[in-house]
């Protein structure tokens, strides 16, 4: 069959370039589609042709079947590469593609909408002889005849959004009086985000293991495995990092579910990628009939990676193949497990303020030239409210496990952003991990160890003073006994770090130190050697190296250290400028960041306890819960169910009780 010429991809981001990377490869031009907030975006720079579809909101760009369609219409490309997410799994942006005379880089409208709706799905999985979890998937959705189910099943148990996919819409009852909340909150956001209210109710694994199967099926018949991911290092039932093959997994429980997850294939006729993925019972040993169906991902995953790490194989080019109507190019017999991979997802999230997610220009990114990443921002991108906040997939491959989370370790201490808050430290910590290390993973371990995971170090006295050294411009200074900065041999300098200020009197010479205000030094170090983004200094005869970065925010002078994949970001404010300092107040509930009301709990005048729900907003696909501050009475709403809110913005004023 004849290869595609042009094609055009539906997606943006990340995985828009990802796919471009094939094509290129393979002499296929590109059309990339983009939003006015992605006018200058990676992927639009690096396909061939680039359409404008729209505003920013993916209703009205990402979302819209016709511009998208229009725009390979008028561009001539013969196929359409839906990525993940968007229109991915949209049966009927399938059938309008075809309706076209285009081809869908996909499968089929009718293997989607057979895995599109969690219950009817898992219905088709025991008709197939596919183990499926205990649970309630009926079409009666009535609130009461829920809960009864979850009853009968015992809990804990899990709602899943019926239409939902990324851990949206899903929601973890371990109590019986929990259950009618918990229920309000999943059919909203399934909802909000899939335009379908149902759930279906399953019981919850206590010690639960994700693992996937990838599938690959063609228009010949042929429908093969390409060997399990381990999915299980979650967050909010998030992905966090993905390895391939599954820690421990005994060769006669991987035959029995890769040989499920063929069959589960089979049964709907799958043509292109796909992933089954299955929930096992992570105790103790794996075993053949300890792991059931979840759900199938009619499109590429996200981790997709760390299966071409450890196959050889580019998913993207059998993508192509398969649509364009060759047979898939290799059979069953000739893939085999070659080492280990894993695959970390930084994002742009604010960890110890609960991983909300960050918004904001990236003033310095630097990826580890170890490890493959697959990214779609540069330095100078911004990090919008629109879309998802992914900075870059960090992967890495090596013969065994140990030296493959090794080697993801030092990737990530080597990988760098400033500019806004990102999870690095956290990734960093987290494939550090005791029990990660050993293999002893469940989706419940992050929880289990969050404060650990999510801690900060302060930085200490050398890096202040470092940091206090760049932003006077060090770059003037030379290390030798008569150097002196400004002409003088001690300055003052103010800084601030997380919003305090730092005072310390800095003395340079054949040493730099640093003193408080009574005249107590606190540190002192040599400066060997000074480069464009890193210091090497010399404390108590130890030489070690610090990176930074160093970039104008306005009028303030930014400093970001690095250090154990940790960022320490210092302020040397403008002494011209007055900055207005922002009116907080302990009454007060403003937005932690941009995005939609969703639902409102009081009303004027309405009596408030300390800690109670007033305001579910919606921001990045994730729903926060905004709690009063303190008791008494709301005296200011000045938001409506609905409305598009600017971060920072005041919600509610309470009087607090007297």
């Amino acid at each position: 069959m004849t290869m595609f010429s042009k094609i055009l991809i539906a997606n943006r981001g990340e995985i828009a370039c990802r796919v471009i990377k094939t094509a290129k490869r393979m002499g296929i031009q590109t059309v990339a589609v983009y939003s006015d907030a992605d006018a200058t975006a990676l992927h639009v720079e690096m396909a061939d042709e680039a359409v404008h579809i729209g505003p920013p909101p993916v209703s009205e760009s990402y979302l819209q079947q016709d511009a998208i369609i229009n725009a390979a219409n008028r561009t001539g490309a013969q196929a359409i590469h839906p990525g993940y997410g968007f229109l991915s799994e949209n049966p009927e942006f399938v059938e309008a593609v075809e309706a076209a005379g285009l081809k869908f880089i996909g499968p089929s409208a009718k293997a989607i909408s057979a895995m599109g709706l969690k219950d009817a799905a898992k219905q088709l999985m025991q008709d197939a002889g596919v183990p499926i979890v205990p649970g309630y998937h009926g079409s009666d959705q009535t609130p009461e005849l829920l809960k009864s189910e979850a009853d009968k099943i015992g809990y804990p148990v899990l709602i899943k959004a019926r239409a939902g996919g990324g851990g949206k819409g899903m929601r973890l009852v371990e109590r019986e009086e929990d259950f009618l909340t918990a229920l309000e909150s999943a059919a909203r956001e399934g909802q909000t985000a899939f335009g379908d209210p149902a759930v279906l109710i399953e019981k919850f694994i206590t010690s639960p293991r994700h693992i996937e199967v990838q599938v690959f099926g063609d228009s010949k018949g042929n429908v093969i495995h390409m060997f399990e991911r381990d999915c299980s290092l979650q967050r909010r039932h998030q992905k966090v990092i993905e390895e391939a093959p599954a820690p421990d997994m005994p060769e006669d429980v991987r035959q029995a579910m890769t040989q499920a997850a063929v069959k589960a294939a089979q049964a709907i006729n799958y043509e292109g990628a796909g992933t089954i993925e299955f929930i096992a019972d992570g105790s103790g040993r794996l075993q053949t009939n300890g792991f059931w169906f979840m759900e199938m991902n009619t499109r590429l995953q996200v981790e997709h990676p760390v299966t071409e790490a450890i196959t050889g194989l580019d998913l993207v080019e059998l993508q192509l193949r398969v649509a364009a109507g060759q047979a898939l190019p290799v059979s069953q017999d000739d893939i085999a497990i070659n080492g280990h991979a894993f695959e970390a997802r930084i994002y742009a999230e604010d960890v110890p303020a609960g991983f909300l997610p960050a918004t904001g220009k990236i003033s310095h990114l630097k990826l580890s030239d170890h490890a493959r990443n697959d990214s779609g921002v540069r330095t100078g991108d911004q990090i919008s409210p629109y879309y998802d906040p992914m900075i870059a997939k960090v992967i890495t491959h090596r013969s065994d496990r140990n030296e493959a989370l090794s080697a993801l370790t030092s990737a990530l201490a080597q990988t760098q952003v400033s500019g806004l808050a990102s999870n690095i430290s956290f990734l960093s910590k987290l494939s550090s991990h005791e029990w990660f290390g050993k293999g002893e993973v469940d989706t419940g371990l992050i929880e289990r160890d969050l404060d650990a995971l999510t801690m900060q170090n302060d930085p200490d006295e050398v890096m202040i003073a470092v940091a206090m050294m760049i932003a006077l411009d060090w770059k003037t200074a030379k290390p030798q006994s008569n150097w002196r900065m400004f002409g003088s041999a001690s300055r003052m300098v103010s800084m601030t770090y997380q919003g305090e200020s730092i005072e310390r009197r800095l003395d340079v010479g054949v040493d730099v130190a640093s003193s408080d205000l009574a005249g107590n030094i606190l540190s002192q170090f040599k400066l060997i050697a000074h480069h464009e983004n890193s210091v090497d200094i010399e404390v108590d005869g130890m030489r070690f190296g610090l990176d930074f970065a160093n970039y104008m925010n306005g009028q303030d002078n930014h400093v970001v250290l690095y250090k154990d994949a940790q960022s320490f970001e210092f302020i040397l404010p403008d002494p011209l400028s007055a900055n207005a300092q922002a009116n907080t107040s302990e009454n007060i509930i403003t937005a932690p960041m941009s995005g939609v009301i969703r639902l409102i709990d009081v009303s004027e005048n309405a009596v408030v306890s300390e800690g109670q729900r007033l305001i579910v907003l919606e921001a990045m696909k994730m729903e926060m819960n905004l709690a009063a501050p303190c008791a008494g009475r709301v005296k200011g709403l000045t938001c409506q169910v609905g409305d598009a809110v600017e971060g920072g913005s005041i919600l509610i004023e309470i009087e607090p009780e007297a």
